[in-house]
């Protein structure tokens, strides 16, 4: 009896056992780990360039399109702009924590989703000059809607000039046949004041009426207060706007801002040369002749009239080339032999311009 008791109590002991173990494993599976704190996404740091231009430093940038750690997709909310004014004696080389502690936000960006569409961004700064030689330190950082920071862009040092000409003022265009005829009047004075303006020269700019960025167009700037632009086509429209050139107080170049912008829509309206040097050439039943071809190179072809009576007046000739005569050779067949025949020619350029009317040559069929 003794022993089937311990034998049942050792079987009661076993399954109290296994029960308490599948119970310490089971609530070991549920148990809910403390909370991990979530991964940060770093954000890719931009670069910058920049220039000043008249009392205006301009910053150019862009926006990253993914974030520097996973590849996600940005959520970029704006971006803080720094400035820091230095002596011209301090060192160039600065740490960001450096930077961070002296340097001043003097702009926060938003940023919007139309913003990660564009090639590049801008921002601007007005100088205002205090009579004393300073360098000016910049750098972009970019902030997420969680507020993350990432790293400060690249240092932009920037030493302005003062004595920087005022804009041009006043420029008008001219269509000509070969060319666009722009003249501006020049500044009087610098952005400081001070006189006389500091001008070594001008910058022709170009750009067409459907957007983009204009082009300079002379190589040396432009000594005088115009400029003939023999690049153009007729028909495309054209922005034009001028920037007087400074030198700098480190030897480089300065622009001013912009001149006013015009715009013009050149359209021929020139018609070409008469055609010249017109033989011609008698055999029987057939008088040929013969002529120079028009210089003008929208020139597409030539009319030839005719008459047998040289005092008829010219608009009543009778018109020999119902098409444009495209080289510059004709046989006339319908002739009479012993009769005397006049003729006169035209030539007319693509945009339909009829040149005047050329000099009588005159001819008796053998």
């Amino acid at each position: 009896m003794l022993n089937k008791n311990i034998l049942s109590n050792a079987r009661f002991f076993k399954a109290s056992l296994a029960f308490i173990i599948c119970a310490l494993l089971i609530l070991s599976c549920g148990k809910r780990k403390p909370p991990q704190p979530p991964t940060e996404r770093f954000i890719q740091r931009t670069e910058i360039t920049g220039m000043q231009r008249g009392n205006i430093v301009t910053l150019f940038w862009n926006l990253p399109q993914q974030n520097a750690a996973d590849g996600s997709v940005l959520n970029i909310s704006r971006a803080d702009v720094y400035r820091l004014a230095e002596p011209l004696s301090a060192p160039l080389t600065l740490s960001e924590e450096e930077f961070a502690s002296r340097s001043t936000v003097i702009s926060s960006v938003l940023i919007s989703e139309d913003d990660f569409r564009l090639d590049e961004l801008t921002f601007t700064d007005t100088l205002e000059f205090a009579g004393q030689n300073a360098r000016l330190r910049y750098a972009i950082r970019l902030v997420n809607a969680s507020g993350q920071k990432a790293a400060f862009s690249n240092f932009l040092l920037i030493e302005p000039t003062a004595k920087v000409a005022g804009n041009p003022v006043s420029l008008v265009g001219k269509v000509l046949e070969e060319t666009i005829e722009l003249d501006w009047e020049s500044p009087n004075e610098n952005v400081d004041g001070s006189k006389p303006a500091n001008i070594i020269g001008y910058n022709v700019y170009r750009g067409n009426g459907e957007g983009g960025s204009a082009k300079i167009l002379n190589k040396n700037p432009v000594t005088g207060n115009n400029y003939n632009d023999q690049t153009f086509s007729f028909g495309t429209d054209y922005k034009y706007f001028v920037r007087a050139v400074s030198l700098g107080g480190n030897g480089e170049p300065v622009e001013s801002l912009n001149s006013n912008t015009i715009e013009i829509l050149p359209k021929d309206v020139f018609a070409p040369g008469a055609p010249s040097a017109i033989t011609i050439a008698a055999a029987p039943n057939n008088l040929s002749i013969f002529f120079a071809v028009n210089p003008e190179k929208d020139v597409v072809g030539y009319r030839i009239y005719r008459s047998a009576d040289v005092n008829q007046p010219l608009s009543e000739w009778t018109l020999l080339t119902n098409e444009l005569l495209t080289t510059n050779t004709f046989q006339d067949k319908d002739v009479e032999a012993g009769k005397t025949y006049s003729y006169y020619l035209t030539a007319v350029d693509e945009n339909g311009n009829v040149s005047a009317k050329s000099v009588v040559v005159s001819e008796t069929a053998p």
